[in-house]
């Protein structure tokens, strides 16, 4: 038996779409509005009291309001049931009064009496008095505000490096979080294209310095050269026989491929020029000092009356010690390193006077017809254990206030015993610096990497200073260890690369920002930034004395 498909009623409505009369089962029954997007929460509340907090309060709520009154309960019969209640207190009369006193009286005269055997019975004096009083101060200082919570002073905005003028024209914004993702593996070993000037060979008695036998850090007079890429003859030479066509020096390759570890504001020159592509650094530039505490979660700040502990004057500190200390550490006016060609930057009667320094004009193949040849730096030489000779990059650690807050730990108290506690401190305090200096090694190729401990022999004195120790490390272990991936290192130089290739010749700006991890790449007008660089051609002789 077949059963039989009853066809639906249909209604047309010829005025727009839906039901055109109400359903029976509908009629006379109230509507509460709703929007689908809120939040369902009990199926009934009859006390109105679920959600005390008042962070929920209207989680829960329609957007059409609560006071619609469809669902209200009125309660207009119980009104009549309600009675106020006399809640005023009685009088005490003398019975409970005395009660009382008499309880209060006792524990005074117990409390008086406790001070009064305090401080009389020791005197407030010698080991038990001095013992009691510091426990009762202690036990008050437990009740009153916390020491330590200081209040968060209001972070200062830092200034750029250069000031950004009106014409120029941004043409990339490069954030650090997308840089952190980029990857350049396997890019091939380097190329030596040429080696110049001499190596002067390390003194191992500085290995034997400690905080218990500290050495005076000395004025060492003597010329370290800062050449940019397009002032470096022998770059010059390289680039018109087309050996390669992205050229730099390794502080400026070093800034770009630690730049996601930077704070501070910076900026470097580009120059296209056909299919070549020159990273400068502007004369005035701070690309070459040293920063103090730039990743510390309290760096120095910007202050009129601290004029010893800005980080202004910290930079100028640590760049003093770094030229010192990477040539005091060494056998001067001893047998030198020396290779086939010269200093290319000495001039007439400088000889006597240069500083131990090697150039390593090295080339690199990146990929996709992008050849990179850079200048890289040597400090000293060294006998290895087969006597070979091993080529070591120098560095200078400073300690500038142990007491500080971004200083760590104190030097002259940890470094014979916790060593590894200081170098992990200064790790997080300067970061970037430790990655940079790091690059440089990698790409010079060096043996060695030597951190020397130079602190302050009085804090309010930036004057004087005094050795206390020198570690070594493998440039590729230490990198390891400050979690520095070179793959990516390499893809956010290549990236930069990129962008500049895409432009047309001229003359443009990579800019750190000072308040954001954020890189911008500026189109610079014609002349831009030619008085700053005439102003200090002045001093190009000086640049690099001590």
């Amino acid at each position: 038996m077949t059963e039989k498909f009853v066809i639906p009623k249909i209604e047309e409505n010829d005025d727009g779409w839906g039901p055109s009369n109400m359903p029976e089962s509908y009629k006379d029954m109230p509507y509460q509005p709703f929007s689908k997007s809120d939040r369902l929460g009990r199926v009934a509340d009859w006390t109105g009291a679920i959600y005390q907090d008042r962070r929920f309060m209207n989680k829960y709520q329609s957007q059409f309001g609560v006071g619609t009154g469809q669902y209200a309960y009125y309660h207009e019969e119980d009104e009549s049931s309600f009675h106020l209640v006399d809640n005023t207190k009685l009088p005490r009369t003398m019975f409970n009064r005395r009660r009382g006193q008499g309880r209060n009286r006792r524990f005074n005269d117990r409390r008086n009496y406790q001070n009064y055997q305090n401080q009389n019975t020791y005197g407030g004096k010698g080991p038990r008095g001095r013992d009691a009083n510091r426990q009762q101060k202690k036990k008050m200082n437990n009740y009153g505000p916390r020491n330590d919570q200081k209040p968060q002073m209001p972070m200062k905005q830092r200034e750029a490096s250069v000031p950004v003028g009106k014409d120029w024209e941004v043409l990339e914004t490069m954030d650090f979080p997308r840089l952190h993702k980029l990857n350049l593996p396997s890019v091939s070993p380097p190329v030596d294209m040429k080696i110049c000037g001499s190596l002067e060979y390390y003194d191992r008695n500085y290995d034997r310095v400690g905080p218990k036998h500290e050495k005076k850090l000395l004025r060492v007079n003597r010329i370290i050269h800062q050449v940019t890429t397009t002032d470096d003859p022998v770059i010059r030479l390289l680039a018109m026989n087309g050996e390669g066509n992205v050229f730099a020096t390794d502080a400026i390759l070093s800034t770009l491929m630690c730049s996601t570890r930077s704070v501070y504001s910076w900026d470097v020159i580009v120059q296209r020029v056909g299919d070549k592509l020159f990273f400068d650094k502007r004369d005035r530039s701070d690309l070459n000092m040293m920063s103090v505490s730039e990743t510390a979660n309290e760096p120095p700040i910007e202050d009129e009356k601290n004029t010893i502990n800005n980080p202004k004057t910290l930079a100028m500190e640590a760049t003093f010690i770094n030229h010192n200390f990477s040539q005091q550490v060494l056998k001067m006016n001893e047998e030198k390193h020396t290779y086939d060609e010269k200093n290319p930057f000495v001039q007439g009667d400088e000889e006597e006077e240069i500083a131990s320094k090697a150039y390593r004009y090295r080339k690199w193949d990146l990929g996709d017809g992008i050849t990179l040849v850079a200048r890289c730096e040597l400090d000293a030489a060294a006998t290895g254990p087969y006597n070979e000779t091993q080529l070591i990059c120098i560095r200078a650690l400073n300690e500038w206030d142990s007491k500080h807050s971004s200083s760590g730990v104190d030097w002259r108290s940890k470094l014979e015993t916790q060593r590894g506690a200081v170098i992990a401190s200064e790790m997080k305090n300067n970061g970037c610096k430790l990655a940079k200096w790091t690059v440089s090694a990698l790409l010079a190729g060096a043996d060695q990497i030597k951190f020397g401990y130079v602190s302050r022999i009085n804090f309010r004195d930036s004057a004087h200073h005094v050795i206390l120790g020198v570690q070594q490390f493998k440039p590729s272990e230490f990198a390891t260890q400050i979690t520095l991936n070179m793959d990516n290192a390499w893809g956010i130089l290549r990236c930069l690369i990129d962008c500049c290739m895409k432009q047309p010749d001229g003359k443009y700006l990579i800019l750190k920002d000072p308040n954001k991890p954020t890189m911008r790449l500026y189109k610079l007008p014609e002349n831009a930034l030619d008085s700053d660089e005439e102003g200090s051609s002045e001093d190009d002789d000086d640049e690099g004395k001590e």
